[in-house]
């Protein structure tokens, strides 16, 4: 079973619902989880947000977050997560921010660094969490590997892999 056929079977399982925010991806997250018949019955929103601005704009993220740690960091990540999933009310908001290549990179995030988020407000996990990556490959090699690896992430969360309690 492919992780996003999965992954709508456990938010249509638990009642929830999950709104994406994808940078680095440019929407494929979003693609992935609508290629699966009835997706509207758990999917409610996903935003394409490149620019600094855009986290800014739509996800309210706070511009001294991307000054201090950088558009690809854990912080930002985070706040994209809480973001999504507050604009749009859904029970989980994931997200992903990185660098897909094959310029952009530093010799502290190189191509191939992903971030990625996960807010929650669920019986398994209340809380922000994240994950980060290095991924090799090209641009389309780095994007595949992102997207499932947001989507095993949610997962994860799902089946009680990701949680406890964070007030």
């Amino acid at each position: 079973m492919k992780p996003e056929e999965r992954l709508g079977g456990l938010l249509r399982e638990k009642g929830l619902r999950l709104a994406v925010a994808e940078s680095c991806t440019g929407g494929l997250i979003a693609s992935r989880i609508t290629d699966v018949a009835g997706s509207s019955d758990y999917f409610e929103a996903g935003v394409v947000v490149y620019s600094n601005q855009a986290k800014q704009t739509f996800l309210s993220v706070p511009a001294d977050s991307i000054e201090a740690h950088g558009a690809v960091s854990r912080e930002v990540a985070e706040k994209m997560a809480e973001g999504v999933r507050t604009a749009t009310g859904s029970d989980i908001g994931l997200s992903v921010t990185g660098i897909a290549g094959p310029t952009g990179g530093s010799p502290e995030k190189p191509v191939g660094t992903v971030y990625i988020g996960l807010a929650a407000r669920t019986e398994n996990a209340t809380g922000t969490f994240f994950r980060k990556f290095q991924f090799k490959g090209g641009r389309l090699e780095i994007k595949a590997q992102t997207s499932t690896e947001a989507l095993q992430f949610a997962i994860d969360l799902l089946e009680g892999k990701v949680g406890g309690r964070i007030e």
